[in-house]
């Protein structure tokens, strides 16, 4: 039986119709699939990157703390140099004071003479040669020829050995000197100083991690006393 154009009209319209609706679920399909795709994708492009941006503040973090420490260090090296020249120059200032009253020991005569007896005594023995002459300052003339006697008795009491000590009357040690001797052999090639400075020079060299210990305490970090 022919279809009138009505019913081929609402047959086309009817299938019209359906191939939409199928079109429009396929459609709705399609772009519920992108945005799942989509969140998908940006879910791990947000993930990555979270990633990268912590680990970017991460390695921040990391250099600004060892920045810190390398600051802190240098800082706390800085003071500790500090302290130590500091320390340093007390220390100088105090053997420079020392040296400037080296001076009061020449004035106690009796005092005076037995030190240089002994400084004398000191340079028989360590030079044991036969003639040896002994350098002092001008004002010292005759206490050290006075103390040489009694240093010659006590050297000949001890060795069983005498030598011949000539006191230099034409040289004398500087005015700048507290005082002491020198003493060489005749031709001057092996000289002992013993003067009231370089005592001093020796003691502080011996005594000075004591100084050090006395005056700013022991160090803890210090392995060594010299």
């Amino acid at each position: 039986m022919a279809l009138s154009d009505a019913d081929v009209q609402k047959q086309i319209k009817h299938m019209m119709a359906f191939i939409e609706q199928e079109a429009t679920e396929k459609a709705e399909e399609i772009d519920a699939k992108a945005e799942e795709e989509f969140n998908v994708e940006k879910g791990r492009l947000v993930h990555t990157q979270r990633l990268k941006i912590m680990e970017y503040f991460e390695k921040k973090e990391k250099q600004v703390e060892m920045q810190k420490k390398i600051q802190a260090s240098n800082m706390l090296n800085q003071a500790r140099l500090q302290v130590l020249k500091s320390q340093e120059e007390h220390l100088g200032k105090l053997v420079d004071e020392t040296k400037r009253r080296l001076s009061t020991v020449t004035r106690n005569e009796e005092k005076y003479g037995k030190l240089l007896q002994l400084l004398i005594a000191q340079g028989i023995f360590q030079l044991l040669e036969t003639n040896l002459v002994v350098r002092c300052r001008k004002a010292d003339v005759a206490l050290v020829k006075e103390a040489a006697r009694g240093a010659l008795e006590y050297y000949t009491k001890i060795t069983k050995r005498t030598c011949n000590i000539k006191v230099d009357e034409n040289h004398f040690l500087s005015p700048q000197v507290s005082g002491g001797v020198e003493m060489m052999i005749p031709n001057g090639k092996i000289k002992i100083v013993n003067t009231l400075e370089a005592r001093l020079d020796l003691i502080t060299s011996q005594l000075l991690p004591e100084i050090r210990v006395r005056l700013f305490g022991r160090n803890p970090g210090r392995k060594f006393l010299d």
